[in-house]
C-alpha cells in the first residue's frame, strides 16, 4: 500500500515535469509575436522605424503629448526599456520631449513631423503582416482569436 502511494506520488511529480512546448499557450504565444515581430520589422526598417518603437509610436499616433508614465501604463514594458527606446527615438528623430506645464517632474513626450509622416505607411504594413498571418483562418475565427487574445490579455492585466 504505501509502495502504491510513492508509486503515484512519483507519477504525479513526473506528469508535472514533463513540459510539451506544443501544448503552452505561453510557448506558442510568444513564438507567434516573434514571428509577427520578424516579418513587421522587415517591412517597416527601410523608413527607419524598429519593431520595439512600433507601440509607442501607435499611442502617440492616437495622442500625442503623453507622459513616459502613460505609455508605461498603456504599453506594459519595463520603465528601463521605455526609458532607452524614447531615447533612441529621441536620436533619430521621431519623438521630442518637453517639460509637463502643470508638473516639472515630468516631460511630455511629442511625435516630430518624421514620425508624424509615417503613420500611413506603418499602419498599412502592420495590417498586411496581420492579414497575411490571419489568412489562414476565416472570418469567424479571425474574430473568435481576437476575441480570445484581448480577453487574455485583460484577464492578465487584472491579475
Amino acid at each position: 500500500m504505501l509502495f502504491n502511494i510513492a508509486q503515484h506520488a512519483m507519477q504525479v511529480v513526473n506528469s508535472r515535469m514533463e513540459f510539451e512546448k506544443e501544448n503552452s499557450a505561453g510557448y506558442l504565444v510568444n513564438h507567434m509575436a516573434r514571428l509577427f515581430a520578424k516579418e513587421l520589422q522587415q517591412r517597416i526598417a527601410p523608413h527607419g522605424i524598429v519593431v520595439g518603437q512600433f507601440p509607442i509610436l501607435l499611442e502617440l499616433w492616437q495622442k500625442d503629448g503623453v507622459s513616459q508614465k502613460s505609455l508605461l501604463d498603456k504599453i506594459d514594458v519595463e520603465q528601463a526599456t521605455l526609458a532607452n527606446t524614447l531615447n533612441r527615438m529621441e536620436r533619430d528623430g521621431l519623438i521630442r520631449r518637453t517639460r509637463n506645464p502643470t508638473d516639472a517632474r515630468a516631460q511630455q513626450i511629442w511625435l516630430t513631423n518624421k514620425a508624424t509622416a509615417l503613420r500611413e505607411y506603418a499602419y498599412a504594413s502592420a495590417q498586411r503582416v496581420n492579414a497575411e498571418a490571419l489568412s489562414v483562418l476565416d472570418a469567424s475565427e479571425q474574430a473568435h482569436f481576437m476575441e480570445y487574445m484581448s480577453r487574455i490579455i485583460s484577464g492578465m492585466r487584472a491579475s
